[in-house]
């Protein structure tokens, strides 16, 4: 039987993430781990994660863990979810924090100061709610879901990739920001697909079953 790793670094809710991997994946062992062995033996690799970058790169170091994601990350379909996005970057603005460098690239907090004018309202951060999420290039993620389909953010930082080419999506809040990215057997975003209803189990069922 196959396996999907849910990495479990002390960060986020993982419950939520494996419920909603296990609905779509019948036929597969879904795990919560904090074990780099059993991330390694792992067919598939979904890193996961609510927080503050400092504490989450701090506790994926503590649990040993770097490696495996690693390692995890150069060579099997891998899908970061939130800061499982962030984390994959070169540095974050938050706590001038270094991360896991995967990707080239930044991790800045949106602006203070944000302003719809169409709708005549100032902009809260943190972006907490249903956006639309805009498709930049086809990727076998996106198969069954509509271009601006809708999904669920809680986030307060965005990314900033260096090559603009990994941008596989964008989403409006105040300002155009990435909202997936991915590159060979990488899949990440920003916004939650487990909470996310039926757009979101569609994406956690396309990642089961790609073959990158």
């Amino acid at each position: 039987m196959s396996t999907v790793a849910v990495i479990d670094y002390g960060m986020g809710n993982l419950r939520s993430v494996s419920k909603a991997i296990e609905h779509v994946a019948p036929g597969f062992r879904v795990e919560v781990t904090a074990d780099a062995a059993r991330v390694a033996a792992a067919d598939r690799v979904v890193f996961p994660g609510q927080g503050a970058m400092p504490d989450c790169m701090r506790e994926l170091d503590s649990r040993g863990l770097r490696p495996a994601v690693l390692e995890a990350a150069a060579s099997k379909p891998f899908l970061g979810i939130c800061i499982g996005l962030q984390m994959l970057f070169k540095h974050s603005d938050e706590g001038d924090t270094p991360g896991l460098d995967v990707f080239a690239g930044n991790v800045a907090r949106f602006p203070e100061a944000m302003f719809d004018a169409a709708a005549g309202v100032r902009l809260k951060v943190p972006h907490m709610g249903w956006n639309e999420v805009w498709q930049e290039q086809p990727h076998p993620l996106w198969e069954g879901i509509p271009d601006g389909d809708r999904f669920y953010f809680v986030h307060s930082y965005c990314v900033q990739p260096a090559n603009s080419a990994m941008t596989l999506a964008q989403t409006e809040h105040g300002i155009r920001f990435t909202s997936a990215v991915g590159k060979a057997n990488i899949f990440a975003v920003q916004f939650h697909p487990e909470k996310s209803a039926h757009a979101g189990l569609r994406l956690l069922s396309n990642f089961i079953r790609w073959t990158p």
